[in-house]
Formats: C-alpha cells, sequence, structure tokens
C-alpha cells in the first residue's frame, strides 16, 4: 500500500535521485522513455508494487528488484535501509536495460 515502509522509502528514494536516474528508473519499470501526461497517476495499466520475498535463508538485501514492464509492475523486496534499496534500483536500472529475464 502507499503507507508501506517500502513503498514510502521507493518514494523518497525516486525523489532524491537525479533526472536522468529518474529517466533510467520510469524507462525499466514502463518499457517507455516518458510518462503519460499526469504523471505515475495516469500509467495504464496502473503501477503496481509489490513484496519481493527472499528464498528460505536469505536476506532481502541480496535480491534486485525486478519489474513486468508491460504491466508496470515492480517486485520490491523489504530492503534494510534506503541507502541499501537505492544501491540494488541503481544497479537493476543500469544493469537491467535492453535485458528480457524470467523472474
Amino acid at each position: 500500500t502507499n503507507s508501506s515502509p517500502a513503498v514510502r522509502m521507493l518514494f523518497e528514494v525516486l525523489d532524491e535521485m537525479e533526472p536522468a536516474d529518474q529517466r533510467r528508473f520510469i524507462m525499466w519499470v514502463t518499457g517507455s522513455p516518458r510518462l503519460p501526461a499526469g504523471g505515475l497517476a495516469s500509467l495504464q495499466p496502473r503501477l503496481t508494487i509489490v513484496r519481493k520475498t527472499p528464498e528460505q535463508g536469505r536476506g532481502s538485501d541480496e535480491y534486485l528488484p525486478s519489474v513486468m514492464t508491460c504491466q508496470n509492475y515492480i517486485k520490491l523486496p523489504d530492503y534494510s535501509s534506503k541507502e541499501v534499496m537505492r544501491k540494488r534500483i541503481l544497479t537493476a536500472v543500469c544493469e537491467g536495460q535492453g535485458s528480457f529475464h524470467l523472474s
């Protein structure tokens, strides 16, 4: 939900990103270089953020977030800190451009 700590932390991380990294994030999540008029609220399908649960015996900080671009769907681990989240998102965004993997 919008009030969950992970979602609030995600929006804080996005707000603190450089504009170029914000654009890369949008491209990574949606497959499009720009948001529609009206911003995130106007995405169709709507942006969905779900918790990515780690495998037994592993920590959330070990995982990168993943996306399903055609559904504007983010699988976000419950990271231990905003700094960990920022690093994992930037890694996923930079390393995931132009690749396709099943998750």
